[in-house]
């Protein structure tokens, strides 16, 4: 596989990575999702990796990349899933996962971008376009 599908729902792009992942699958993601970000607009990044059962180090640093990317583009990062053994290889290995939020499953982490997004709306009076009705 040479690219991993990247899903659009509503303001959020969906990422289920159902394979090992390698350097270049990872760098070939990263680039993927800031063009997808970037044309589309999301405002955010649900990453699933419950099929995972390694993590290295440089993949740990490809997720953080690809978080500050996407904070850049005004779009947050969610990863759901994580088993507990990638969990503990992670912070053995001294990753903090900078500026990404984590859940549990897919449902958690969509409620996390819900919320997010909820909370930007509230912000504008609920109504994007400014105007009254």
């Amino acid at each position: 596989m040479d690219r991993i599908p990247i899903l659009k729902l509503g303001a959020a792009l969906i990422v289920t990575i159902q394979v090992d992942m390698h350097d270049r699958l990872a760098l070939a993601l990263e680039e993927d999702l800031t063009a997808m970000i970037a044309r589309t607009g999301a405002r955010g990044v649900l990453i699933e990796i419950s099929a995972l059962e390694i993590v290295d180090s440089f993949i740990g640093r490809m997720l953080v990349s690809i978080a500050a990317v996407s904070r850049v583009l005004d779009a947050e990062t969610v990863v759901a899933g994580m088993r507990p053994a990638v969990a503990i290889t992670l912070v053995e290995l001294g990753l903090e996962l900078t500026g990404i939020k984590t859940a549990l499953n897919v449902e958690r982490g969509m409620a996390l971008i819900q919320s997010r997004l909820s909370e930007e709306d509230d912000g504008l009076g609920g109504d994007r376009d400014g105007l009254e009705d």
